[in-house]
């Protein structure tokens, strides 16, 4: 175990002791929450662990006042801020109880800058000649303060992102510090829950993250850390709250626990962690795709002049800082923003600028950003699974004569093998994709690219 960072001591505690009673969640037959109870101590950073579909950001959910939590029947068991019963309706209810969130999805105003999404319905005003005679309504935004404080609000995480640039102009990871420097910006903040917030993020951006994270602590906030990431747990966090199967398998003081410790808990198994996988050699395999002089113009991307070559059966991994270009070189390639250079597999050309073309040479893509590129959030798992292949392959269609329609029986069979092989947790595969958890929606995308039975 590495050496953990050391906490400031804690000063002006404005934070509130928040426990959990018995909290239950279902949504349908399927058990999200069961029985948990959690006691969070202004000041303590938690890590909130577990595999996809374990139930963490459905608890969290369920604090914040999520309006998917009421419209799915609420929650049963109670919540207690300060040794009283309290009810949280909405997530404006929970803001002025001084509970913050970042989302695994972003909950950002795509039209708006940084800085205004940062201090969104909270901005500076200022006085002008006319709303001194009729009233602070017309008062104006004082954007030089809003400014000077959003850009605080960005120091604190220790990064660099441009506070003038739209949010849909922004890469995922931009659009990450963004959120968080948000809650940053609040001055009254008592419980900040971050839904792992480092998955968009390299190492080094991540430990920028953490140590802003520890400030906060320091000052009284709690937090709520949800990761994967299981050293972060280890090094920031002051306790380690395991889920598996909706209940609280584990809850125990970081010192007293370890990863090897946490992955058995989560799986329920032990895992050899050890094992070392065999790395194949694929410099005589047969170049399947080539990649020449590509540039891609893709928002807050940087794409210029890239060549690679990708052997048949290797898997290549593509790594860097948020904005340079990992994520624009498959967006350009795949023809989602305008690129130029020559792109070829298997040894033919693809068009680029042509997603079509992709497809029907037997690519697949995999978005980063699930809910606004890769699902049909108010469709069914069947709909999202088979969906592609239907469009692209005329798969799962039925023919007589001129008619065509649907297959079911066999949209049906493909949704439920991915649900089965990929465990996805879900009441059945008629359920909207919008209902499920974050990793569960995930799986749904990796499901619709598996089902083209991409090359």
């Amino acid at each position: 175990m590495s050496s953990r960072i050391d906490a400031a001591p804690i000063v002006n505690t404005p934070a509130s002791k928040l426990t959990y009673e018995n909290v239950t969640m279902r949504f349908g037959d399927v058990t999200a929450i069961d029985h948990v109870s959690l006691s969070l101590k202004p000041g303590h950073i938690y890590g909130l662990l577990g595999r996809n579909g374990a139930g963490k950001s459905t608890l969290m959910n369920v604090l914040f006042g999520m309006p998917v939590i009421h419209e799915t029947g609420g929650f049963g068991g109670e919540i207690y801020l300060d040794g009283e019963k309290t009810t949280i309706a909405s997530p404006h209810d929970a803001m002025t109880k001084g509970i913050g969130m970042v989302h695994q999805e972003f909950s950002l105003i795509p039209g708006f800058t940084a800085t205004e999404n940062i201090l969104l319905n909270r901005e500076p005003q200022k006085k002008n000649v006319i709303s001194e005679v009729f009233g602070p309504r017309l008062n104006t935004l004082d954007y030089k303060k809003m400014k000077t404080k959003a850009a605080e609000a960005i120091d604190k995480m220790g990064v660099e992102i441009d506070q003038n640039m739209v949010i849909s102009d922004m890469p995922v990871g931009h659009k990450q510090f963004t959120e968080i420097a948000r809650e940053l910006s609040k001055d009254q903040l008592k419980l900040l829950i971050l839904d792992e917030p480092t998955a968009v993020l390299t190492e080094k951006e991540a430990a920028a993250l953490l140590e802003s994270i520890r400030g906060m602590a320091s000052r009284g906030i709690a937090v709520i850390f949800i990761t994967h990431r299981l050293q972060e747990v280890l090094n920031v966090c002051d306790k380690v709250v395991i889920m598996r199967d909706g209940k609280v398998v584990k809850d125990t003081p970081a010192s007293e626990t370890s990863v090897d410790e946490i992955t058995r808990c989560m799986v329920g198994r032990s895992v050899d962690l050890s094992a070392v996988r065999e790395v194949l050699d694929c410099s005589d395999a047969r170049t399947i795709m080539s990649i020449r002089k590509l540039w891609v113009d893709m928002p807050g991307e940087i794409v210029r002049n890239v060549n690679l070559d990708v052997k048949e059966g290797e898997i290549l991994g593509i790594g860097g800082l948020a904005g340079q270009g990992k994520l624009g070189i498959p967006n350009g390639v795949m023809g989602l923003y305008e690129a130029g250079g020559t792109v070829e597999f298997d040894g033919k050309p693809i068009p680029l600028n042509n997603p079509r073309k992709c497809l029907d040479a037997q690519l697949a893509f995999v978005s980063e950003d699930r809910r606004g590129v890769g699902l049909l959030l108010d469709e069914t798992l069947e709909w999202n699974v088979a969906f592609p292949a239907m469009q692209i392959q005329n798969k799962f269609l039925k023919k007589y004569g001129p008619i065509t329609w649907r297959d079911t029986k066999a949209i049906h069979d493909v949704t439920q093998k991915y649900i089965d092989e990929l465990k996805i947790k879900c009441t059945s595969s008629k359920q909207k994709a919008r209902e499920l958890s974050g990793g569960n929606q995930q799986k749904v995308c990796l499901a619709k690219a598996f089902a083209l039975q991409p090359r």
